[in-house]
């Protein structure tokens, strides 16, 4: 009741004399750096978009909106509009100055993540499914690590939160939402290329996995859909790494892995 060092040491202690734990894998010193290497592109470009709705927002306040565009182009659009209003430049070229210079940070970034990705075999190996970059593919395997840690395939879907919840209680047995555990940034890549792979229309991304999430999509919702093809990718890349094989030689229905 009363939390406190003291009792917290004791009830570790008491824990560890018991055995009601489980023992964590700690992740390797290259896994944690590639790992840092996501987070830190990933809030550098999060920031690039504050910058970019706040210059816009406060452009539109003065009647001066900006057309939808990127990088130089945004640029020039900005200083067209600027263009006489002396007071309100003051306020928005320290903005885009800001702007400016993260997005230069973050391209060094992404440039590292591409030179790791080309570096490593195994990403390489999965970049070659419809819909998976170098940031999901380098991300993926800095998560797994060994794929033996994983005796089943199946397990990294349940592993990265990607399986529903069960509710069960007397009569009541019922499947919830997905239990939206273990790492959240790699689960939103997975969704994204899932949300990639079910809406491009090249020929290159015609697959067993594909039609099967199409179908889903049909009965079940795009969203559904897109969840239940992500943890498809999860365990077919687990699959891939486990066995050194392409993708083509696993199928979206087979859940022997």
């Amino acid at each position: 009741m009363n939390k406190t060092d003291a009792n917290d040491a004791e009830g570790l202690a008491k824990l560890a004399e018991t055995g009601f734990y489980k023992a964590v894998r700690v992740k390797s010193f290259e896994a944690m750096l590639i790992r840092s290497l996501v987070a830190a592109r990933t809030q550098l470009l999060a920031i690039t978009t504050q910058l970019t709705n706040q210059i816009r927002g406060l452009m539109k306040t003065f009647g001066l909106v900006v057309p939808k565009s990127k990088g130089r182009v945004f640029i020039e659009k900005v200083n067209d509009l600027l263009d006489g209003h002396i007071e309100l430049k003051g306020i928005i070229y320290p903005l885009l100055e800001a702007w400016q210079a993260v997005r230069e940070r973050a391209s060094t970034l992404s440039r590292q993540l591409l030179l790791a990705a080309r570096q490593c075999q195994s990403t390489r190996l999965l970049m070659t499914i419809p819909g998976i970059g170098a940031i999901t593919a380098v991300s993926y395997v800095a998560a797994i690590e060994d794929p033996r840690n994983f005796p089943k395939s199946r397990s990294v879907g349940a592993w990265l939160g990607l399986t529903t919840r069960r509710y069960q209680s007397g009569e009541m047995d019922f499947n919830g939402h997905i239990s939206r555990r273990g790492d959240q940034r790699l689960r939103g890549l997975l969704y994204e290329a899932a949300t990639s792979l079910l809406t491009r229309t090249r020929a290159e991304t015609v697959s067993d996995l594909k039609t099967w999430g199409l179908q889903l999509r049909d009965r079940l919702g795009f969203k559904r859909a897109a969840v239940a093809v992500a943890r498809k990718l999860a365990v077919i890349m687990h699959s891939m790494l486990k066995h050194k094989q392409p993708a083509r030689k696993f199928k979206a229905r087979d859940d022997r892995y």
